[in-house]
């Protein structure tokens, strides 16, 4: 494969290795950034790179799988799968994208138009058109799913916005919805609306006043047992001034809630009780026994002190702040000079450490069986270093983007070639490195047994191995070829 892209591209070329390119063998062409050509060092595949970083051509093979990429960096970029029988495609970033994954299809223009369609778990083919916020549609053979709406002026919408069905006329004149068994009516959107369902009414007059009631009621869980479902009681007048909440109605552990914002607020129940005075930012004390913790703040949520078993905490900002549960951790220095966060959920241990948000970011994972690590580090915009838990290591110098959006795939097909001027890579498991400087116009890569470096587009080359070295200057190859009683060099 990599002969017949060589000479795929050799007309690329012509100009510049007429004096001896043409004696080399078509896979040992290295022309820095104007073609380059190698195999990959993280993964098993191949890679070629041209017109520095404007055009690359990558196949990933993994466990028999085959990947194709192909881009145009900041243009498009397309990858496809057979094997596994998926394709994406970026254009401009994500100004048009299309991603298929078997019979299930998606294409949308800057995420206002779009197509999608596939097989549903009924295995009946579903088509959706979408011209956003304006125009919606969805065509199934089963009539139940089908639907039609031009925002604002009428129509109805299923599966979509949080809500099982939505419908609408001369919004906000009327919007009515529907999630699970509860049915709400809005008049005047949000001002007033009726609701009902199972065992449920209610009705508010937004913000002046409203009241909603629901009766405890069952239902059969995942395991074909019965459970309780708790009723509830909410009131409010002159939102949010007064508000009432009972909560938990017919359970082990109802609850009550009262606040009279901003001077009282209180909440009350068999397993936390909590006070506030000049909410939100006054005095609160909180005792939460089913935690195992006490807290007092003032002002809360500025100056914080909690102690028990189940969480300690000692705020004080943006001075100083130091948080602890049984799996968590947290804490800052001069928020947000400096801010720590851990997880600790064995077998696995994470921590972050940042300074001023994203400028500069440290995470690390470790699986405490294993003793397996993994690492990210990042100093925006300078670089990015990742080590993954298989030992595989990367580092890019020159990363604005990739601070903020880790481990984004559509970041690294499409825009991270762009401005890429170094990169490291190496694979514990092969032994093996690569280095690129300038998109190649320095290029050297190594493997337990050979190694291979390439200056000034192709320049100076130098090439070592079981069949000997090889210099290649001007692009007038000497050296010396191994015998093959020779040993290999070390």
């Amino acid at each position: 494969m990599l002969r017949r892209r060589s000479l795929h591209y050799l007309g690329l070329l012509s100009i510049v290795l007429t004096s001896g390119a043409g004696r080399a063998r078509a896979t040992d062409i290295q022309a820095g950034p104007l073609f380059h050509e190698f195999k990959l060092t993280l993964d098993s595949g191949e890679r070629m790179e041209a017109v520095g970083p404007f055009y690359y051509d990558q196949t990933v093979v993994d466990d028999g799988s085959s990947t194709r990429t192909w881009a145009v960096p900041p243009l498009f970029s397309y990858t496809k799968n057979e094997d596994v029988d998926y394709e994406w495609f970026d254009f401009l970033w994500k100004g048009i994208t299309y991603n298929r994954y078997g019979s299930e299809y998606r294409f949308q223009v800057i995420q206002l138009f779009s197509f999608a369609g596939g097989q549903t778990q009924s295995e009946t083919n579903v088509s959706r058109f979408t011209l956003f916020p304006f125009y919606f549609q969805q065509r199934s053979k089963i009539p139940e799913k089908n639907y039609t709406a031009l925002f604002p002026i009428y129509g109805t919408i299923r599966g979509r916005i949080f809500r099982d069905e939505a419908k609408f006329t001369l919004f906000p004149i009327y919007l009515g919805t529907r999630k699970k068994d509860v049915a709400t009516d809005n008049y005047l959107f949000p001002f007033f609306h009726l609701r009902e369902g199972d065992s449920l009414s209610g009705w508010q007059l937004w913000p002046l006043v409203g009241h909603e009631h629901k009766e405890p009621t069952s239902r059969t869980n995942h395991w074909g047992d019965t459970e309780l479902v708790g009723g509830h009681d909410k009131r409010f007048v002159v939102w949010p001034l007064y508000l009432r909440h009972h909560a938990g109605i017919g359970t082990t552990n109802e609850s009550r809630q009262l606040a009279f914002i901003p001077l009282y607020s209180q909440y009350r129940s068999e397993q936390r009780d909590s006070t506030s005075y000049l909410w939100p930012l006054g005095f609160t004390y909180t005792d939460d026994r089913a935690k195992r913790f006490r807290e007092w703040g003032a002002p809360w949520p500025l100056i914080v002190f909690a102690r028990g078993e189940g969480k300690t905490v000692d705020r004080v900002w943006p001075l100083y702040s130091k948080a602890r549960n049984a799996s968590q951790s947290s804490g800052w220095y001069l928020w947000p000079l400096y801010k720590y966060n851990g997880l600790h959920s064995p077998p696995m241990d994470r921590e972050r450490h940042r300074v001023l948000f994203f400028l500069y970011s440290d995470t690390s994972v470790k699986n405490t069986e294993t003793g397996q690590s993994q690492r990210l580090t990042a100093l925006w915009p300078l670089f990015t270093a990742k080590r993954e838990l298989d030992g595989r290591r990367r580092v890019q110098v020159l990363a604005p983007l990739e601070p903020f959006l880790p481990n984004n795939t559509s970041v690294e097909r499409d825009l991270s070639p762009l401005w890429s001027l170094w990169r490291s890579e190496r694979n514990e498991k092969k032994n093996a490195t690569s280095q690129s400087l300038l998109w190649n116009l320095y290029r050297r890569d190594t493997t337990p047994d050979s190694r291979k470096c390439s200056l000034l587009f192709g320049l100076i080359q130098y090439q070592s191995g079981p069949e000997g070295r090889r210099w290649r200057v001007g692009y007038i190859p000497f050296g010396t070829k191994k015998n093959a009683t020779e040993p290999s060099p070390q």
